[in-house]
């Protein structure tokens, strides 16, 4: 099986779907491994490195009209895939709901399109979970983010000349980016209190000596979508969840938002009118911000200043820290080839019944087929 590995074309993409740990690893199951020139220079992984570990380094032109299964980070530009074999297999972050042209183009390009964003949240899968992956980072880099932007210090400093106080850090949405968010906060001595619709989380936030924040009084609020996401609320919820955050914002000082329902734009958490109450100098870090935000008045791709207080609207935030971030990517994917690995035929078969390529595959032999995307709402269908 002939593996290609695509530079990213993607604007201030800097991640790469494989490392040269990765590759001596996929070529070790007997995958023949290309890389696209260039691929990993913005990860700082060099071609010479790639060639070490046994990949082969090639322009785009050879690695599309050679290759069986391509690697991308982002689903790649149908109109870049020219000569691209008939049948081949792109596995990346392909955003279906968001690019349904695209994935129209897959189908019409007759490539069978995996989806890595569909991975059910099932036990199997946890070494598969590109979301987890990348989210794990990005809660991180918004800790970090938050404490450059925040013009004071974060832990309680006692000093001759008087005590400065610890920042007060609240964590909206408590998934993987919110955990790792709270987590790093907390290590960097802050305050940390957090909130999220699932009231099952109440107890992770203490594990991580955080104080949960949640609406009591209200019936129906578990929140609890399924294979492990989020659901949308009861209005009777919304507003008193609305109610508990704005008094508690007031009393914050940085506020990381993460709060994501896949295939929907972001909920809104902060209003305009909230962030007017907080002090100024204060700081926001909106994680959702490419699903239309959760923050009023959030930017994408900009740090907004309103009432005083710094709003970061950063887009791919795992590219931030494109090292790491492409390492566990590409091992997120080296783990999917390798559950699917036949060894007998020496490549990745992807069976019909099996729950997960029910779940990732968007296109197969010219046709849309993932029965997510045929669910929803779409003109062109």
């Amino acid at each position: 099986m002939k593996i290609g590995v695509l530079k990213e074309t993607a604007a201030g993409e800097r991640r790469v779907a494989a490392t040269p740990e990765t590759v001596k690893k996929l070529a070790a199951l007997g995958a023949q491994v290309s890389i696209e020139a260039g691929a990993g220079a913005a990860s700082w992984f060099a071609d010479e490195d790639y060639a070490a570990a046994g990949a082969a380094i090639t322009d785009r032109a050879a690695l599309l009209a050679q290759s069986d299964v391509l690697l991308g980070v982002q689903g790649p530009d149908p109109a870049g895939l020219d000569g691209i074999k008939p049948g081949a297999v792109i596995t990346a972050i392909l955003n279906p709901f968001g690019e349904r042209a695209r994935v129209d183009a897959y189908a019409a390009l007759e490539i069978e399109a995996l989806a890595l964003e569909f991975m059910p949240r099932i036990t199997r899968c946890q070494s598969m979970d590109v979301l987890s992956s990348q989210s794990n980072l990005s809660g991180y880099s918004a800790v970090i983010e938050a404490a450059s932007q925040y013009g004071r210090a974060f832990p309680m400093m006692m000093t001759a000349a008087g005590t400065i106080t610890a920042a007060r850090v609240f964590v909206m949405g408590v998934g993987v980016a919110g955990l790792q968010a709270i987590a790093t906060a907390r290590r960097l001595g802050a305050q940390v209190s957090a909130t999220d619709v699932r009231s099952a989380t109440a107890e992770q936030i203490m594990s991580l000596g955080a104080k949960p924040i949640f609406v009591s009084a209200v019936a129906g609020i578990e929140g609890e979508g399924t294979g492990g996401y989020a659901t949308e609320m009861s209005d009777e919820y919304k507003a008193a969840q609305a109610q508990l955050v704005a008094s508690h914002i007031v009393k914050q000082d940085v506020v990381i938002t993460t709060a994501l329902i896949p295939g929907r734009p972001a909920p809104r958490l902060v209003t305009d009118a909230q962030i007017a109450t907080m002090r100024p100098g204060s700081v926001i870090v909106d994680l959702a911000v490419e699903q239309g935000g959760n923050v009023e008045g959030v930017v994408a791709g900009e740090i907004v200043e309103r009432h005083g207080v710094r709003i970061v609207g950063h887009t791919n935030v795992p590219s931030r820290l494109a090292a790491d971030a492409s390492a566990l990517y590409a091992r997120n994917l080296l783990n999917l080839l390798s559950a699917f690995w036949d060894k007998d035929a020496g490549r990745a078969q992807f069976p019909d019944e099996d729950e997960i390529t029910k779940a990732i595959r968007l296109t197969r032999s010219g046709k849309v087929v993932s029965e997510r995307l045929l669910g929803q709402p779409n003109h062109a269908h």
